[in-house]
């Protein structure tokens, strides 16, 4: 399937961006409470998703290797893309450590790429797995689903 923009450069985009990001940050002197709160929580989230996704399973493009399975427990349970939250938060530590408007601006910028990257991903899982609509439709895309309706 054609995806209008090229898996390859999705990934370099997201790449470079995360190189910008970490331009002349020094993380032993400058992580601030919020950066080092980003920091444990993504890398946290990082190794549990590799924990439920293991190498082998995953791409780094959009496209899913032949073969691999979906996976819809862990992270997953209520996450569809944990790995792009957890690059996120990683990404978020020297944003708010120093808190620049370019590193703001590169944080929302690498956002919007794994916005794009994510929707590319999802329109071929759901022509690779028949249950992905269901499944989508329980978990949210970078943070969990809240349903904010009572129950009686």
């Amino acid at each position: 399937m054609k995806t209008g923009i090229p898996g390859r450069l999705l990934v370099a985009t997201q790449f470079a961006l995360i190189g910008l990001i970490l331009v002349n940050w020094q993380p032993a002197y400058s992580l601030s409470w919020p950066g080092m709160v980003a920091l444990a929580a993504g890398a946290a989230l990082g190794i549990w998703t590799l924990f439920f996704n293991r190498i082998g399973n995953f791409n780094i493009r959009p496209e899913p290797k032949p073969g691999s399975h979906l996976i819809t427990n862990g992270p997953y349970r209520t996450v569809r893309h944990p790995m792009y939250t957890a690059v996120l938060l990683l990404c978020a530590a020297p944003a708010l450590s120093v808190g620049t408007l370019y590193q703001a601006a590169c944080w929302l910028l690498l956002l919007a790429v794994l916005w794009k990257k994510s929707s590319v991903e999802e329109d071929l899982l759901r022509q690779q797995y028949p249950d992905y609509a269901a499944y989508a439709a329980t978990a949210g895309r970078f943070l969990p689903r809240m349903n904010l309706s009572r129950k009686k």
